[in-house]
C-alpha cells in the first residue's frame, strides 16, 4: 500500500535519477542518441514495477478513507501517510485483436465487393439458368449450381452491405435496426496510413539529409501512434455483434466463388486465363464498367495488412527504436494503399496535415464574407485556408 509520503517520494527519486545520468552522460548522450532511449526505457521499467507491485497489494478493509477523515486507530496525523492508489487501467490497452482481425477481413471483402467479385458470379449464374452460354455439365457450371442451390442458408447481400454500412459507412444500404454507420471510419484510417507514410518520408530524407539522424522532429512517433489509437478506439465500439461469424462465412463465400471463374469451362467461355480475366471480361461486357481491379484489390490486402497491425499491441509502444522496427511492418503497404487510393481520387497526399480533428474533415473557415472573423491572426487564417 503506498502512503502519500512514498508516492511522492518515489517520483522525486526517479527525477533525481534521470536527472544525475543526464549529466553524467551527456557527452556520451550526444553521439550516441539511442542510449538516451535505453537508459529512459530502463528508469520507466524500474518505475512501472514498482507501480504494479503497489497495485497488487490489497488495500485495508476501508479503502484508506477511516485514516484519511481522521476516524478509528488508523487515523492520520498527517496527509503524508494517507493511501494514494496507482490509478486505474490504462484505456488504449483493452481491447480485443480478434475483433479488429474481423475489421481488416471485412474490409478485404468489401474492396472484392465493389470490384463486382459476387456481382459477376450472379450474372453467371443468369446466363446459366437461361442457357444463353455454352455451359452445362463441366466443373464450372456444376459448382454454379451447388453456388445457387446454398444460398438459402447464407447472409444476404443486405446483410453484407448492412454490416459494411455499419463498420466502415461504405455504401447506400440502410444499417441494422438499432446501429448507426460509422461515418468517422474513412478520415480516420486515411490519417492513420497517411501519418505512417509521412514518418517513412521524413526518416528517409532525414537519413539522406544528414548521418545517422534522430531529431524526433524527422519522424514524430507520438503522431502515427495518436492516429493509429485513434482509429482502433473508433472500431471498438463498431466489432461487435455477428461481424466475426459474418465475416468466415463470406470469406468462405469469396474462396467458392473464385473456384467457379477458375473453372476450366468458365475460362475457356471468354477465353481467359485465370479467375481475374473472367471477372473483368463479364463486367466490361455485361456491365460496362470502367475497370479498377488491380487498385481495389491492392486496397483490399495492403488495407486488411493495416488493420491487422492494428490489432496487435504494437501501437502501445513507447520507445522509438521498437516502434520504428514494429511499423516497418506497414510502411510499405501505407504506401501502396496511399498511391492506389489516390489514383482513384479516393485521397490526397500532402505534407502539411499532421492532425486531423476528431469531429470534422475539414479545417473550420476562419473567414466570414471573404474576410477573416474577428479575434483570428492572419497567420492562423492562412494555416487554416488549407485543405486537410
Amino acid at each position: 500500500m503506498a502512503l502519500h509520503k512514498d508516492h511522492q517520494g518515489l517520483y522525486d527519486r526517479i527525477a533525481a535519477l534521470r536527472e544525475q545520468v543526464t549529466n553524467r552522460l551527456g557527452a556520451d548522450l550526444i553521439s550516441n542518441p539511442q542510449l538516451a532511449d535505453a537508459l529512459t526505457k530502463q528508469i520507466d521499467d524500474m518505475l512501472r514495477s514498482v507501480v504494479d507491485t503497489d497495485a497488487k497489494t490489497p488495500p485495508p478493509p476501508d479503502k484508506g478513507l477511516g485514516a484519511l477523515i481522521g476516524i478509528g486507530p488508523e487515523a492520520a496525523s498527517e496527509i503524508g501517510v494517507t493511501r494514494v492508489p496507482p490509478g486505474i487501467e490504462a484505456y488504449d490497452e483493452t481491447i480485443t485483436s480478434e475483433r479488429i482481425m474481423a475489421v481488416g477481413d471485412m474490409y478485404y471483402l468489401w474492396q472484392h465487393e465493389k470490384i463486382g467479385v459476387f456481382r459477376v458470379v450472379q450474372k453467371l449464374q443468369e446466363l446459366f439458368k437461361a442457357g444463353t452460354v455454352r455451359l452445362s455439365g463441366g466443373p464450372g457450371a456444376f459448382a454454379l449450381y451447388q453456388f445457387d442451390r446454398r444460398g438459402v442458408l447464407r447472409y444476404t447481400k443486405n446483410d453484407r452491405l448492412s454490416a459494411y454500412k455499419r463498420i466502415f459507412g461504405y455504401g447506400s444500404a440502410a444499417t441494422p435496426p438499432g446501429a448507426r454507420a460509422n461515418t468517422d471510419f474513412k478520415r480516420l484510417f486515411t490519417h492513420f496510413v497517411h501519418q505512417v507514410t509521412l514518418f517513412w518520408r521524413d526518416k528517409r530524407i532525414s537519413d539522406v539529409i544528414r548521418e545517422r539522424a534522430y531529431d524526433p522532429s524527422f519522424g514524430s512517433i507520438a503522431i502515427v501512434r495518436r492516429a493509429g489509437l485513434d482509429l482502433r478506439n473508433n472500431l471498438k465500439w463498431l466489432s461487435f455483434g455477428n461481424l466475426n461469424v459474418l465475416r468466415v462465412e463470406v470469406m468462405q463465400l469469396l474462396e467458392e466463388a473464385f473456384k467457379i471463374l477458375n473453372a476450366p469451362d468458365i475460362k475457356r467461355l471468354f477465353g481467359a486465363d485465370n479467375a481475374w480475366d473472367v471477372v473483368e471480361e463479364v463486367l466490361v461486357r455485361y456491365f460496362n464498367e470502367r475497370l479498377a481491379t488491380s487498385q481495389r484489390q491492392r486496397m483490399g490486402v495492403t488495407g486488411r495488412e493495416v488493420l491487422r497491425w492494428l490489432a496487435q499491441p504494437h501501437i502501445l509502444q513507447t520507445t522509438r527504436a521498437q516502434f520504428e522496427t514494429l511499423l516497418l511492418e506497414i510502411a510499405e503497404p501505407s504506401e501502396e494503399w496511399l498511391t492506389s487510393a489516390q489514383a482513384m481520387g479516393m485521397a490526397k497526399r500532402t505534407g502539411s496535415a499532421r492532425v486531423l480533428p476528431w469531429d470534422q474533415t475539414h479545417p473550420k473557415p476562419v473567414k466570414a464574407n471573404g474576410r477573416p472573423k474577428p479575434g483570428v491572426p492572419p497567420e492562423r487564417a492562412r494555416e487554416f485556408e488549407l485543405e486537410i
